[in-house]
């Protein structure tokens, strides 16, 4: 996938000059021998600075680690650390940072061979704090050279997160339609976030697509198109104006990034895109997220965000539903109960019009926007893409700015169930345990909007960790049924 982050993290030890050099020199080179039995060695690069036990040592770390195309940091305390210069390499060093920390090795070297960087972390994690230096540490931070190994592999997702998100641009076409603000929310905390946003007209969108009219390049989108439909391709008529569409968004993308290396769209699609463009952008939008650059419907700005921390966390592809409708009851009755662990209300449907990448659905359809078709001609409302979402684990999950510029976040896992929805458009229906109570005391409480982020797997470790370290307010996920929320009746 393109527009995603390619990370390596800098490994640093770390030593205070009270214990032997080689504690943290020898077991710096144990944990990224470990790493690289473990997982893949490009994802690392071992710091060869013997050891950084002061500022003129941490300088000098800091160099190297650039130098060397380091986007990410790991501070490793192989014996009780300095504070002071553990602490202002990762104040000084421009991405994400973690810290983790050596056990002891063995009962026979707790004399000349102990390390104590147990209570090192402690320390260090005191002097973050004093310095309002964010790091992420693990929920358990200290371990042998195969755990610590672990811990690095784990903050590579969050890492790829943290440092796509600094380096976003989203680019906005139109205001929201009407009677839609739900996902509407202040620009202010994208720039807290460091994310760039560049808001346009629809107007300008409506221009640079008539000049790309002709363009010597829409034969073979529209063959790319005609191979990724295959049988479903049921609108022909329409794919040369959606391969204009795509190379006007595509385009768009080169030449409005900027400073920025990442770019997110959120785009405008109804009330008057079909009229005048002729068509709807949702086969267009699934194409371009399933590349790596995401697009969400109806202008959501943290729509396409959540999108994008997504791609990065999973490096797959995302996509953005409403938490739509419930499954009705003689569709639980006859096809869920007694055949999956979920109650009626852990149940409901994910839907979007046709925006969900065609490796996502089961026999993806090119269609019209039947919602659209009610009350417009047919011919305009075609560029829908529809099919059952394939069943599988998701993480359903979103990043919101309250309207009084507060951070919140929910993140839950769950599947699609392999339950024919019976019904059009991208949809599947979706079982999050407790997600009733879950629904009513995070998403209708904290006042999320209807549109979700589904990643395809189990990511809510990562998602949680990365909105964590964005310092978001509250993070809400669905607690089992025996933890009450906050605001749930006890009686």
């Amino acid at each position: 996938m393109i527009n995603l982050p390619k990370m390596k993290i800098g490994i640093v030890a770390v030593s205070r000059d009270c214990f032997p050099e080689s504690l943290s020199a020898n077991r710096r080179k144990a944990l990224v021998d470990a790493y690289k039995e473990m997982y893949d060695e490009a994802d690392i690069y071992e710091c060869p600075i013997t050891i950084v036990e002061s500022e003129i040592h941490m300088k000098e770390a800091l160099m190297d680690i650039e130098e060397n195309g380091c986007n990410a940091l790991c501070v490793y305390l192989g014996n009780f650390g300095p504070e002071i210069a553990e602490t202002m390499l990762a104040q000084q060093f421009d991405g994400p940072v973690m810290f983790c920390a050596a056990a002891e090795e063995r009962s026979d070297s707790l004399i000349q061979g102990r390390g104590d960087a147990y209570c090192g972390m402690l320390n260090a994690s005191y002097n973050l704090k004093l310095r309002n230096v964010k790091a992420y540490i693990p929920e358990y931070p200290v371990g042998d050279a195969k755990y610590c190994a672990k811990l690095i592999n784990e903050f590579l997702p969050i890492s790829r997160a943290l440092y796509g998100i600094k380096n976003l641009k989203i680019i906005s076409f139109g205001p929201r339609p009407q009677n839609f603000f739900a996902c509407n929310a202040p620009i202010k905390q994208l720039y807290n976030l460091g994310v760039e946003i560049e808001e346009n007209s629809e107007l300008d969108l409506f221009e640079s697509f008539n000049k790309h009219a002709g363009d010597e390049r829409i034969p073979s989108v529209v063959k790319e198109m005609e191979e990724e439909l295959g049988e479903g391709n049921k609108k022909p008529q329409i794919l040369e104006k959606l391969a204009q569409y795509e190379l006007t968004l595509l385009d768009w993308v080169e030449s409005h990034k900027g400073s920025k290396e990442f770019v997110a769209i959120a785009g405008k699609c109804w009330p008057a895109f079909q009229t005048q463009f002729g068509f709807v952008p949702c086969y267009v939008n699934s194409r371009l997220t399933g590349k790596g650059i995401p697009v969400s419907c109806e202008v959501d700005i943290y729509g396409c965000l959540s999108e994008f921390i997504g791609e990065c966390v999973s490096e797959d592809v995302v996509t953005l539903l409403d938490i739509n409708n419930t499954v009705p009851a003689d569709m639980y009755e006859n096809d869920i109960k007694g055949k999956f662990d979920y109650k009626f209300t852990d149940t409901f449907m994910g839907f979007h019009c046709g925006n969900t990448c065609s490796k996502l659905l089961c026999k993806p359809e090119m269609k019209y926007q039947l919602i659209m078709a009610r009350s417009l001609p047919v011919e305009v409302t075609n560029g829908t893409l529809e099919g059952d979402i394939k069943p599988g684990e998701i993480t359903f999950y979103r990043l919101q700015s309250t309207s009084d510029n507060h951070l919140y976040a929910y993140v839950a896992e769950g599947e699609v169930l392999p339950v024919a929805t019976k019904s059009f458009g991208s949809i599947g229906v979706f079982a999050i345990h407790e997600m009733g109570r879950f629904y009513r005391h995070v998403l209708v409480e904290n006042g999320f909007p209807h549109h979700g982020a589904v990643a395809f797997g189990k990511y809510g470790k990562a998602l949680f960790e990365v909105f964590k370290y964005l310092d978001v307010e509250k993070v809400g996920y669905n607690k089992p049924e025996n933890d009450k929320y906050p605001t749930e009746n006890p009686f």
